[in-house]
């Protein structure tokens, strides 16, 4: 079983950043796809950005490319998105997630993710 915990989430101004951090526990993640997904309000969860097991594959939703960049450390035990540029339509309950998908990490569907975060929340004002 994986345990994901996330942190970094607040409120700050469009235009500024913050930095995620999820910390993983558990067993098999070198074999996991790792990553963020979001949720706005009213609205459904989707894929953010995604890394493969050893750091070689990232992807990213088409709306954050650019301004959003997930890494990993060495040892895999925390994996962070650093958000910069945030606009307002990026506020949204942030969630950390884990999937034994391999080296290629679709975004898409959700249900390849397995193990699940608690969220952190990020609120972006204009």
């Amino acid at each position: 079983r994986v345990r994901l915990v996330e942190s970094g989430g607040g409120s700050v101004q469009a235009g500024g950043s913050l930095r995620l951090s999820c910390a993983a526990s558990g067993d098999a993640q070198s074999t996991f796809c790792m990553g963020w997904f979001r949720q706005a309000p009213g609205k459904k969860r989707e894929g953010v950005a995604l890394i493969n097991a050893d750091g070689g594959n990232t992807y990213y939703a088409d709306s954050v490319k650019g301004r959003f960049t997930i890494s990993q450390d060495t040892g895999r035990n925390t994996v962070y998105l650093q958000m910069n540029s945030l606009k307002p339509e990026d506020t949204a309950m942030y969630y950390c997630a884990a999937g034994n998908l391999g080296n290629r990490c679709p975004l898409t569907p959700l249900t390849h993710y397995t193990f699940w975060g608690q969220g952190t929340r990020v609120t972006v004002s204009s």
